[in-house]
C-alpha cells in the first residue's frame, strides 16, 4: 500500500510561556518534598498572572518545603527579575493554599483492591481512573515526532540565547511551530517555520527578525530540509513587547500536546506537572510511551501507539491497546498479550516507580520535565532501551516456533 503525502505541525512554547511558569514551579514543588520525603503525594497546582502566583492543592509529606521560596527560585532561574514585565519575583504577590490529601483517595492508592482480595502482595492502587497514551515513531533518532522535536530545539534555542546574554533584546516568553512535509513516515521538508519572541521595545523589527533567522532558526532546522518553498514567521504582527504572565494567565496542565507529541498522537486528557509517581496520568503516560519506543526501536513496528487504562484502586490496568498503524511486523493482538504476561515492567504504579526510579531521581528532576517536552530526552529512565533484547529475543523465538 502506497503512503501518502502530507504536512503535519507542531508547536513549542519556552519556559517563559505562562503555562510553562505554572508547571515549572508546580514540579519544583514536587522535587523539593521527595528529596526529603520519596513517598510524599503531591497534587499541586499553579496560577500565575500579573505580578500573581497562585499555588494550591493537596500533599501529604513528612518534609517541610518553602512554596514561595521554590517558586522564587524559578522564577529568578526562568529571568523573570525585571519589575518592567510586570512579573518578577521581587514585585509578585505570592498565595498559597496546599491542605492535606483527601484520605478517601489515599485508600484506593496506599492498598489497591488486589491486596486487599489477597491476589497480589502489598500493592499500591491507581489514584484515579483514566487512560494514558505512549507513541514513538522511527523518523528521528529519538523516536519522537520530527516536528515537535525541532519546535522544542527552536524555543530552547530561544530561551539559551537569551540566558547567555547573546542580545540583551529578548524576553523570557515565545513560541514556535513547524510543519514538516511527509512522504508516508519519512520527513522531506520543512513547510513552514513560525517563531514568535517576546522582545524590549526599544530593538528594530528588521534587528530582530534578522538575529531570529540567524542565530535561532538556522542553527536549529536542518539545511537539507528547507527547500524554495519553506516559509518563515518571525513574530508575524510585528510586536510582542508585552508577554509572560502579564499578557496572559498560565496555569499548570494546559500545555499536555506540547508535553507529550505536538499532536501526533492521542492524550488521555491528565496532565503531568505538580502530580508525585504515584498518580497514573504521569507514571503510566511514561511506561505506555517506554513501551512504544522499546517496540519501535526492536524493529518490530515503524511506528507504535500504545494505550493503558486504570481504575481508581486497582493496581493493574484494565486495558491495553495497541496500534502500530499497519508498519507493524507482529499481529497487535500478539503485541498486547506479550505486555500483558511480560514481567519485564510490571505495569502497577509500583512498579513503574520502581522500574524508574520515580521516587529517587538521579540524574533528573521534574522540573526538567516542565519546559520542552516529557518524551525524547535521553536523560530520562523511561527513554532508556533495554527492553529491546528481551522483545528481539521473544519474537525472534516465536517466529521460528511458529508461535
Amino acid at each position: 500500500m502506497k503512503m501518502r503525502s502530507y504536512r503535519f505541525t507542531s508547536e513549542s512554547v519556552t519556559e517563559g510561556h505562562p503555562d510553562k511558569v505554572a508547571d515549572q514551579i508546580s514540579d519544583a514543588i514536587l522535587d523539593a518534598h521527595l528529596r526529603t520525603d520519596p513517598r510524599a503525594r503531591v497534587a499541586v497546582e499553579t496560577t500565575v498572572k500579573t505580578n500573581l502566583v497562585v499555588l494550591v492543592g493537596e500533599v501529604t509529606s513528612t518534609s517541610y518545603v518553602d512554596y514561595v521560596g521554590v517558586a522564587k527560585q524559578v522564577l529568578e532561574r526562568i529571568g523573570y527579575t525585571d519589575p518592567a514585565l510586570g512579573f518578577s519575583v521581587q514585585e509578585n504577590m505570592y498565595v498559597v493554599n496546599i491542605q492535606r490529601q483527601s484520605p478517601d483517595i489515599a485508600l484506593g492508592v496506599d492498598e489497591s483492591l488486589e491486596s486487599k482480595a489477597g491476589e497480589m502482595e502489598h500493592e499500591l492502587g491507581a489514584g484515579d481512573q483514566g487512560m494514558m497514551f505512549g507513541y514513538a515513531v522511527d523518523e528521528t533518532e529519538n523516536f519522537m515526532p520530527l516536528s515537535i522535536e525541532l519546535a522544542h530545539a527552536l524555543t530552547k534555542r530561544l530561551a539559551d540565547v537569551r540566558k547567555q546574554n547573546i542580545v540583551d533584546f529578548l524576553r523570557p516568553d515565545g513560541k514556535a511551530q513547524v510543519t514538516v512535509t511527509y512522504d508516508g513516515l519519512t520527513p522531506v521538508a520543512i513547510d513552514h517555520v513560525v517563531v514568535s519572541a517576546q522582545h524590549s521595545p526599544e530593538v528594530h523589527e528588521k534587528t530582530l527578525r534578522e538575529f531570529i533567522m540567524e542565530e535561532v532558526i538556522k542553527k536549529v532546522i536542518p539545511k537539507d530540509l528547507l527547500t524554495e518553498q519553506t516559509r518563515f514567521h518571525i513574530n508575524p504582527t510585528g510586536r510582542f513587547v508585552v508577554g509572560g504572565p502579564n499578557g496572559d494567565s498560565g496555569v499548570t496542565g494546559r500545555k499536555i500536546i506540547v508535553d507529550t507529541y505536538g499532536s501526533r498522537a492521542p492524550h488521555g486528557g491528565g496532565s503531568f506537572s505538580g502530580k508525585d509517581p504515584t498518580k497514573v496520568d504521569r507514571s503510566a503516560a511514561y511506561a505506555a510511551r517506554y513501551l512504544a519506543k522499546n517496540i519501535v526501536a526492536a524493529g518490530l513496528a515503524r511506528e507504535v501507539l500504545i494505550q493503558l487504562a486504570y481504575v481508581i484502586g486497582e493496581a493493574k490496568p484494565v486495558s491495553i491497546y495497541v496500534d502500530t498503524f499497519g508498519t507493524g511486523k507482529v499481529d497487535e493482538g500478539i503485541l498486547e498479550q506479550f505486555l500483558i504476561e511480560q514481567d519485564f515492567i510490571q505495569l502497577t504504579p509500583r512498579g513503574i516507580i520502581e522500574k524508574f526510579g520515580l521516587q529517587h531521581p538521579e540524574g533528573w528532576s521534574y522540573v526538567d520535565t516542565a519546559a520542552y517536552g516529557h518524551f525524547g530526552k535521553s536523560i530520562y529512565p523511561w527513554e532508556q532501551l533495554d527492553m529491546v533484547p528481551v522483545l528481539k529475543d521473544y519474537f525472534s523465538l516465536h517466529a521460528c516456533t511458529g508461535g
